[in-house]
């Protein structure tokens, strides 16, 4: 749909003017599209990392936890939308609500995850030195469990940043402001189509990249053990 949108436009795909000119208001949405998605993304985490210890603690909620988020994740945006409106009325609480939701499969699962593999002769190790329950999940099993967790934070993130486009509809600003806004100027507006799609793609790719580099930092480990 949307390439038949560009391709019926009288206007060119990329009018650079119109950037130089509007530059200011472009960093302005995609700042309010990364704050959208940072805030999201935190509280996702903080969410998921709780309902994961429950998870590992008591192993028979596990299964009810993960099922849940799977609901969560399989509803629609819009319709995610429609049911927050009436308690929380169009305000970004609605926005973050929603992307959260789209967080905590994909979290718990993962952090579970990477508990899990943690080698039994580690812990082993850890309780024959005397590491108490607590300290051996903080400074053993945590760790270890960081490349995994950050492959799920990365994939969270990703796809919240693509889901802040939607928001738009809300009228709360990121990105997709420019996606519909193009779309409603008549004729279409390409260049702001086009803005806003590039620029969402640029930021999930330089996220991405960002939370690779910090799992490297912080596991310094695991680029030894990897053949060189």
């Amino acid at each position: 749909m949307t390439a038949g949108v560009l391709a019926q436009a009288s206007r060119p795909l990329l009018e650079w003017d119109w950037v130089a000119h509007n530059r200011g208001w472009i960093w302005e949405q995609a700042l309010q599209h990364l704050y959208f998605t940072a805030v999201a993304v935190t509280i996702g985490l903080a969410i998921s990392l709780v309902l994961a210890l429950i998870g590992l603690r008591w192993r028979w909620t596990l299964a009810p936890i993960l099922g849940f988020g799977g609901v969560l994740y399989t509803i629609p945006s819009l319709a995610l939308f429609a049911l927050l409106v009436p308690f929380f009325g169009i305000t970004d609480r609605v926005a973050i609500i929603a992307l959260i939701t789209y967080t905590i499969l994909i979290l718990v699962r993962n952090i579970t995850s990477g508990i899990d593999g943690v080698p039994s002769e580690v812990l082993e190790a850890a309780d024959g030195m005397g590491y108490r329950r607590g300290r051996r999940f903080v400074e053993i099993e945590l760790p270890l469990a960081l490349p995994v967790i950050v492959a799920g934070l990365r994939i969270a993130s990703v796809t919240v940043i693509g889901l802040v486009t939607v928001t738009a509809l809300l009228g709360r600003g990121g990105l997709g402001f420019f996606i519909l806004r193009g779309f409603r100027t008549t004729p279409a507006f390409p260049t702001m189509i086009v803005v806003g799609t590039l620029l969402s793609v640029v930021l999930a790719i330089a996220v991405d990249v960002l939370l690779l580099g910090l799992e490297r930092f912080l596991t310094p480990w695991a680029r030894r053990r990897q053949p060189a």
